[in-house]
């Protein structure tokens, strides 16, 4: 499991930067490694940045893409519970209204019985640890799937004809469009905010090309060329760079 944190990628482009300064400085750099070169250095200091960036940019397309998720579902319940008010009141079939009413349950999260507390539990039986898998089926792609349900089956009824125009079926649907694109946002914004992460950590941490393999050959060539006891060394020599674990 990675362990680095976002201060530890930070501190290895500064020192990054640092090292680039002082191979700047000595006349008698001249690596026969492309790669090394002050000029592919830099560079190399460049797209490291621009991958940062990239993950900052990414993250905070996710995050609001989570916040606007979260306000277009907020008062989904309450809206649920209005539906099926309206349903019941219409003179729908009874059965229909009994569908109608298990999902708003799922909508609101709750269980068709409740829960046996640990002393109901029969026959002196283990009571489910907290890790259990959950019922309350609220995942934002459940709910999307139980509005749906509920409307279509709104649709299937005769009666079902409100006054209030944000209980309309057509209003429903317009409602239920919104919260796909709100879901669909957020799984395409983190999908890009991963991906980010992994171009990130390639030019940071690659085995070949990144900056932390990139840095630990530029302080041996200095080290060769200067001579582990040469000032020119200690002066780099210090500068640390922490791979990804």
């Amino acid at each position: 499991m990675p362990t680095i944190n976002e201060t530890g990628h930070a501190k290895n482009v500064a020192n990054f930067q640092d090292l680039i300064s002082f191979c700047s400085g000595y006349p008698a750099y001249n690596p026969t490694a492309t790669a090394l070169s002050v000029a592919n250095l830099t560079t190399k200091l460049t797209d490291v940045r621009t991958a940062l960036n990239g993950v900052i940019a990414a993250q905070t397309t996710y995050n609001n893409a989570v916040n606007a998720r979260m306000m277009a579902f907020d008062g989904l319940k309450a809206l649920s519970t209005r539906i099926v008010n309206a349903f019941d009141a219409s003179g729908a079939d009874a059965e229909a209204v009994k569908d109608a009413k298990t999902l708003n349950r799922k909508l609101q999260g709750k269980r068709a019985t409740p829960k046996q507390s640990a002393i109901e539990q029969p026959n002196g039986t283990t009571p489910p640890s907290e890790n259990s898998i959950s019922v309350s089926q609220l995942s934002y792609d459940q709910q999307i799937e139980h509005l749906s349900r509920l409307i279509s089956l709104l649709t299937t009824s005769a009666v079902y004809s409100p006054n209030e125009a944000e209980l309309t079926t057509a209003s429903l649907q317009t409602k239920l469009s919104s919260l796909v694109a709100a879901n669909t946002a957020v799984i395409n914004a983190y999908t890009n905010y991963s991906n980010s992460l992994i171009a990130r950590n390639d030019e940071l941490y690659n085995a070949v090309t990144g900056l932390v393999n990139t840095a630990a050959y530029t302080k041996k060539y200095i080290k060769s060329v200067f001579g582990a006891s040469s000032p020119q060394y200690r002066q780099v020599s210090g500068l640390l760079f922490k791979p990804y674990k």
